[in-house]
């Protein structure tokens, strides 16, 4: 069972906070009775009327993005920046973002109206692959490499085994690149783990996802992504989370 002003935002009919005035203004029945009450909780089959029209169930819908610099991971933005929906104009469904990339980090990101499969992708214990491209100041070693690998603490946590492979070195402008695989998401976790070890990043890309990179998109396109691709997304994690 869920909240009623919950289910009607996943219907696509409304926001939240919309469904929730709605819901005081006594113009939502269920099942033929007024509901003014607002942590009331529908059960699958319920009929949810609005102004005596029943909700219609919305297509659940999948997108791959190309997020580009000088954006953010939000449906909105007080201080008006840009944010990764401005660039789905042409959408109809009322998707978010799965997850976050930091405001100058580029790179893959998944939207959807799916809010089962946002919480799947975005579980700890899933431990989807992601990999990233990195370029920081400085000019790691193999030594630091190894130890970044094997875990680090950051905030009294040690993060979870990695991968990284060193891409290049330029020493004239002092400066490395690596790939990293990793199965963590946490908040600013690559730029924390150099951070820790005497590093700042420069550039942070995200390349991959699970079994979905960017192939074929530009900065600031997207595209759906397939039904073979949503059913390995979902095994993968459920499988991990086994």
């Amino acid at each position: 069972m869920e909240r009623l002003q919950k289910v009607i935002a996943a219907s696509g009919y409304t926001s939240r906070r919309k469904a929730e005035d709605l819901i005081r203004q006594g113009r939502v029945e269920v099942n033929g009775e007024k509901i003014i009450e607002m942590g009331f909780k529908v059960k699958s089959g319920d009929l949810i009327t609005i102004d005596g029209k029943p909700i219609e169930g919305e297509n659940k819908v999948y997108y791959v993005f190309y997020k580009p610099k000088g954006c953010i991971c939000s449906l909105s933005d007080e201080l008006g920046r840009r944010t990764v929906i401005d660039y789905f104009g042409d959408v109809k469904e009322r998707i978010y973002p799965i997850g976050r990339l930091d405001y100058d980090t580029t790179g893959i990101l998944f939207l959807s109206n799916d809010g089962e499969f946002a919480n799947l992708m975005m579980h700890p214990s899933s431990h989807l692959e992601k990999i990233y491209d990195v370029t920081i100041n400085g000019l790691i070693n193999k030594k630091t490499i190894s130890q970044m690998q094997k875990g680090i603490y950051l905030e009294g946590v040690k993060t979870l085994p990695c991968r990284i492979k060193l891409v290049s070195q330029d020493e004239e402008h002092h400066s490395s690149r690596v790939m990293i695989k990793l199965v963590e998401g946490k908040n600013r976790q690559i730029k924390k783990m150099f951070e820790s070890v005497g590093f700042t990043v420069k550039r942070l890309h995200r390349m991959q996802i699970g079994n979905v990179n960017l192939d074929g998109l530009k900065p600031g396109e997207y595209r759906r992504l397939k039904p073979h691709e949503v059913k390995e997304l979902r095994q993968v994690a459920l499988n991990k989370k086994t």
